[in-house]
């Protein structure tokens, strides 16, 4: 049996005397695409960002490839591992195609001119992306949607094997939501990059996921099938509240029907 692409064993993490993860245990398998859901501060973008070791400290085992995530290198770390925030944020001063190039900074020194495998890597990454045609825009002059396109080229240039997402699609108009997972549709199916995405939105979690994790104060509440997911005696574990369903016409999906005010 292949080895597990991530692997979590009994992690956990503190701010301080506040417990955020509380032996988390997960496996993510190469090629699948895993959303974790719960609550504001249940600890879900904690989680992803102790995997990119932005935050460091924590309890536990982590493994990347079988290996310990503290025995590799940021630099390393970097080659199989692409970070995306949410598309908020200041915006950094650079073009489309400098900030997508930075990207190849794993394989490079400082000063070391882009070789032609970069320049294939960056020129595959824009126009996977879709947004080659903005490469000497400024980012400032992108909309919040191209811009989430932008750092997700930058992230695939990077070579990753494993995309780590904070709610891609948060703050975006509904048209750009779109684009965002069918990009990360294709990607994940097409070139078969791993994913593991944090989203407040059930829908598009039972939608586009193979398996959705529901985390709560900090422990898994929940793993499964979106399918097995869409039931009141789970989500009301997770959430302290009831829904109401509505089966998609499209996919046959059951999903959440929106609150209406008053309702």
């Amino acid at each position: 049996m292949a080895e597990p692409l991530v692997q979590i064993k009994n992690y956990s993490f503190h701010f301080g005397h506040t417990m955020v993860l509380d032996h988390v245990n997960l496996t993510l398998e190469k090629g699948e695409f895993l959303s974790i859901v719960g609550p504001n501060g249940a600890g879900k973008t904690t989680l992803l960002k102790c995997l990119d070791r932005i935050l460091t400290g924590g309890r536990g085992l982590i493994t990347i490839r079988g290996r310990l995530l503290d025995d590799y290198s940021q630099k390393e770390l970097a080659k199989w591992i692409g970070y995306v925030p949410q598309a908020s944020g200041p915006v950094p001063p650079f073009t489309v195609e400098e900030f997508v190039r930075m990207g190849r900074y794993p394989y490079r020194g400082l000063f070391t001119p882009m070789t032609p495998k970069d320049e294939s890597a960056v020129l595959e990454a824009l126009e996977v992306t879709g947004v080659r045609e903005f490469s000497p825009r400024p980012l400032t002059a992108l909309s919040a949607g191209e811009r989430q396109k932008v750092t997700i080229a930058a992230a695939l240039a990077q070579g990753t094997e494993l995309l780590l997402l904070d709610e891609p699609a948060t703050f975006l108009d509904p048209k750009h939501q779109d684009e965002i997972y069918a990009l990360l549709h294709r990607v994940n199916r097409d070139r078969g990059v791993t994913i593991l995405q944090v989203t407040h939105d059930l829908n598009q979690a039972v939608l586009v996921s193979g398996r959705v994790v529901a985390l709560v104060r900090g422990k898994i509440m929940f793993t499964g099938s979106g399918a097995d997911l869409m039931d009141n005696r789970i989500l009301e574990k997770i959430y302290q509240k009831s829904f109401r369903f509505v089966t998609d016409p499209q996919t046959g999906m059951r999903l959440v029907l929106p609150e209406v005010a008053g309702g």
